[in-house]
């Protein structure tokens, strides 16, 4: 199979090093605007099957003629550009698949799409990174296990393993999309009912193990797409993962306006964005630089199995690897991509239209995969009393 990947940030640069170790990947195009940078970056894994390619993603022809160049194509582009790509997809005609980002309608522009990716038989899938995505395969995973799912709960974050400074927290993806996070409204389902929670709200405190005091805390975009795709049940809530303190601090920002996209300040005649303006005093102290982060996550699906309360929960710890210093989170995130593309291009997924993650892939050969990449994610199942009759 042939693969395109737009954009050679952290992410799309991940998710090549990761295609061309497959002998099912015939070919790589790594596109992005700075060509060089992704020179230097097959120079230094020493592959010839990823192939450079310019591509300014803003022009459509551009787009259009590198997207068909593949069997499958991985947009780790920034999510403003994902409905664009997904429509091209199905112009062109070849599978498509995104890291997400549910904040502003754009997974489900995506979704608008199913009919005419039927039509074109191609598979667009949206919403493939950690969180959303992994957390997604596994939701739909272990509710696949059950007769009737009554809850699901997530809990992810990305932190580093030695925290510093006050807020305890270094970049390990995207201060934008941290920051728009931080900001949106999360959805989440109470009592069989849709509702919008404030992020950062609803502090609790969660436990791993070899991690310090931490807590965890309602964010927008986690739940996705799983509020359509288990609209009836009782409860389903995403909160990200912190060292504690963490939500408190932040949110003194967020209501002051800081993160706001829209709030502007004059300053000597000038309009600026408050939020430009945090970014740049903020990310200096916040790079990860050298030092090691973590990923944790915890999925906990309950229901009725058999006429008893079950719960299937599944759960990663997973650090930096400081030997060829790919953060956690890129290695996460990109397998996850990596895996579910090369599924579509070897037809271990058949499906065409459009799909969120949890209604499509598999979740015993996901784990498997992932668990072969070092990426090792715990089943553990918990059985109460009987509920057969009520």
């Amino acid at each position: 199979m042939k693969v395109v990947v737009l954009g050679a940030g952290l992410m799309g640069k991940e998710a090549a090093r990761d295609l061309v170790k497959s002998a099912n990947v015939e070919k790589v195009y790594l596109a992005d605007v700075k060509v060089e940078q992704v020179q230097t970056f097959i120079d230094k894994i020493g592959t010839d099957k990823i192939e450079a390619v310019r591509l300014d993603a803003n022009n459509d022809t551009e787009l259009k003629d590198i997207m068909s160049k593949g069997d499958v194509v991985i947009n780790a582009l920034f999510y403003s550009f994902n409905e664009k790509v997904a429509r091209t997809a199905v112009e062109v005609g070849v599978h498509s698949i995104d890291l997400g980002g549910h904040i502003g309608g754009a997974t489900d522009a995506v979704l608008e799409l199913k009919t005419q990716a039927e039509q074109k038989g191609i598979t667009l899938i949206p919403d493939l990174g950690v969180a959303p995505g992994m957390i997604n395969i596994l939701s739909g995973h272990g509710a696949s296990k059950l007769d009737e799912v009554k809850s699901i709960k997530l809990y992810v974050g990305g932190i580093p393993v030695e925290p510093e400074g006050p807020l305890k927290y270094n970049i390990v993806f995207s201060l934008d999309g941290v920051l728009d996070h931080y900001t949106d409204s999360s959805h989440v389902l109470r009592n069989g009912k849709l509702e919008e929670v404030a992020s950062l709200t609803e502090i609790e405190p969660i436990y791993f193990e070899d991690f310090g005091e931490l807590e965890a805390f309602h964010t927008s975009g986690g739940t996705s797409t799983l509020t359509k795709t288990f609209p009836d049940i009782e409860t389903l809530e995403y909160k990200t993962i912190r060292y504690a303190g963490h939500a408190e601090k932040f949110k003194v920002l967020v209501d002051l306006g800081l993160t706001n996209k829209n709030t502007m300040v004059e300053i000597d005649g000038k309009q600026v964005s408050t939020r430009e303006v945090l970014k740049a005093a903020l990310t200096p102290g916040l790079l990860l630089g050298d030092k090691q982060d973590a990923v944790l996550l915890r999925v906990t699906v309950s229901g009725i199995q058999a006429g008893e309360l079950v719960t299937y929960e599944y759960e990663l710890v997973t650090k930096k690897d400081m030997d060829d210093q790919v953060t956690a989170m890129a290695r996460a995130t990109a397998n996850t991509i990596s895996i579910v593309a090369q599924m579509i291009g070897n037809g271990e997924i058949t499906k065409r239209g459009v799909y969120p993650p949890e209604q499509i892939v598999p979740g015993d050969a996901y784990i498997e995969a992932m668990k072969q990449r070092g990426v090792h994610i715990k089943e553990t199942i918990h059985q109460s009393t009987s509920v057969a009759n009520g």
